[in-house]
């Protein structure tokens, strides 16, 4: 019966459970699925990691390659994530180039590399104008049910502070690029960006790390980033209702309990995996 009223009325069925202060899958409006993360999980890539949340499922691999820098930012390296949504995560999906969803967590990727200063680019830098680091961050989804900007912000985190680059020097007699693969040394991470995603039910019921079926029947959904010291690096809000000044606030403070919470997450995984060397 329930499985029909749910197939039948989607919108109905979840209201129901909304108007109990719970969802129909048992969480609290504001409790997130549980997340694991694992490091290391493609061997040929310089960093990497595997998250998930709930059934969602996202993973990331960063490679590291010498190049120009950008002529803008003769001093600077620079970072080119991508994020794919490839049919096998889910039947929404399809072959081809990439989809507005993808080149829109793309764009948002950036965009939070970039306000949560999340990296310092001149430590990318090995001689100005000449030389530097360019990292592809390639983020994977394997499974989609919903909140894949989370995913990705720490599948990205945990893949950085995975990574380790060779030690290049410039030869000044035959002024060419000199790598020693023998001295690795990881990168310098600066913040701790964590993003927490919310959906609207009715103009006023928010939620937290909303399914791929709550997503569908909401009227909006937001995603907040805060980094370490509780401060605001970005605030996506594709459209749809908006919120007033108070629970945007509640969204915020949910978002900085959040980071806490990743925060100790990555820290404790990164320390088991060095404890194991």
């Amino acid at each position: 019966m329930a499985a029909g009223f749910k197939t039948a009325e989607p919108l109905e069925y979840h209201r129901s459970f909304l108007k109990e202060n719970c969802r129909s899958d048992g969480r609290e409006l504001g409790e997130f699925r549980p997340t694991t993360l694992n490091l290391s999980s493609i061997s040929t890539a310089d960093g990497s990691a595997l998250v998930k949340i709930g059934n969602t499922t996202v993973i990331c691999g960063i490679k590291a390659e010498l190049t120009m820098p950008p002529s803008d930012a003769p001093n600077k390296g620079y970072m080119v994530p991508n994020v794919d949504l490839p049919p096998l995560c889910s039947s929404k999906f399809r072959p081809g180039p990439p989809g507005e969803q993808a080149q829109a967590a793309s764009q948002f990727i950036a965009d939070v590399i970039e306000s949560s200063d999340l990296i310092n680019m001149e430590e990318l830098c090995i001689d100005k104008s000449k030389l530097c680091w360019v990292l592809y961050c390639d983020i994977m989804c394997l499974d989609y049910d919903g909140n894949l900007l989370d995913a990705c912000i720490i599948v990205l985190l945990a893949a950085l502070k995975n990574a380790q680059l060779p030690e290049v020097t410039i030869n000044k007699e035959t002024d060419l690029a000199e790598v020693d693969i023998q001295k690795k040394k990881p990168l310098k991470i600066n913040r701790l960006p964590v993003g927490s995603s919310f959906a609207v039910f009715d103009d006023s019921i928010i939620i937290v790390d909303p399914t791929a079926e709550e997503e569908s029947l909401s009227t909006a959904l937001l995603t907040v980033v805060t980094d370490e010291e509780d401060r605001l690096c970005a605030v996506h809000k594709p459209g749809g209702t908006s919120l007033s000044g108070e629970k945007l606030q509640h969204c915020i403070n949910r978002a900085i309990t959040r980071n806490k919470e990743i925060s100790k997450l990555v820290g404790k995984v990164i320390e088991s995996k060095t404890t194991a060397k």
